[in-house]
């Protein structure tokens, strides 16, 4: 009985599907082989949430595009992948994220499909904490972006720790400096130093010991990936 209901959630996706990428003969074959092969059956949930994501977004897209898109191998690829990575996706935010990607990829006629494809690979590397980080560092002022800031105050708010700071301080510190070094290591942002006005050298934090920082901004492929999964 389990797997029957299985199948029938897998044949309404792949006809949903169908019909948001139209009547193309290796769509619903394409599609049941990520669902046979490489995505869990409990998973079919999610991907019937992002393929509705996915058609409200090709709704508004020119046709010719679509097609071009599906008869390309890059751009069948960054099909698949944008299936795969809304399989494992656990939030319907991340599911929007993916299906934007995908979109604009498959619109924007100045993005190659690979270079959308890379900004999935990116996309996955990053956790929710991570990506409302990346995006506060588009409005980095005290003064801006008080709306985005209030509603994630819990994720944004800083955590400073010291020597006398007790233990679960000092790991919600770090954690909170690990997200942005991670930002940091992938490129997605960069750091700009505090430098000593008398010897010109860079100041060290007597914290960390490392290069203290004075500020950090997006670099370009940061602002991509905001840009690209929806943040304007």
């Amino acid at each position: 009985m389990t797997d029957d209901l299985e199948q029938d959630k897998m044949d309404t996706l792949v006809a949903t599907a169908k019909s948001v990428l139209g009547a193309v003969p290796f769509v619903g074959p394409l599609l049941s082989e990520l669902v046979g092969n490489l995505i869990p059956n409990q998973r079919v949930d999610r991907l019937t949430k992002y393929v509705k994501e996915l058609e409200a977004r090709l709704s508004n897209i020119d046709r010719v595009k679509i097609d071009n898109a599906l008869n390309s191998v890059e751009g069948i690829d960054l099909f698949e992948e944008g299936f795969v990575q809304a399989s494992r996706s656990l939030t319907d935010e991340r599911r929007k994220y993916v299906a934007n990607v995908v979109a604009n990829g498959v619109d924007d006629e100045a993005i190659e499909y690979s270079e959308s494809k890379y900004i999935l690979k990116l996309l996955q590397e990053l956790n929710e904490q991570e990506i409302i980080w990346l995006r506060f560092f588009m409005v980095p002022t005290i003064s801006g972006d008080e709306e985005f800031r209030k509603k994630h105050r819990n994720i944004l708010e800083p955590v400073r720790a010291h020597l006398g700071s007790d233990e679960r301080t000092m790991e919600k510190a770090s954690l909170q400096n690990s997200y942005k070094e991670h930002l940091e290591r992938i490129g997605l942002i960069r750091p700009h130093y505090r430098m000593d006005s008398n010897t010109g050298m860079p100041e060290f934090d007597k914290f960390s010991g490392k290069l203290s920082i004075s500020y950090r901004d997006l670099t370009p492929i940061g602002r991509m990936i905001l840009k690209q999964i929806g943040f304007n």
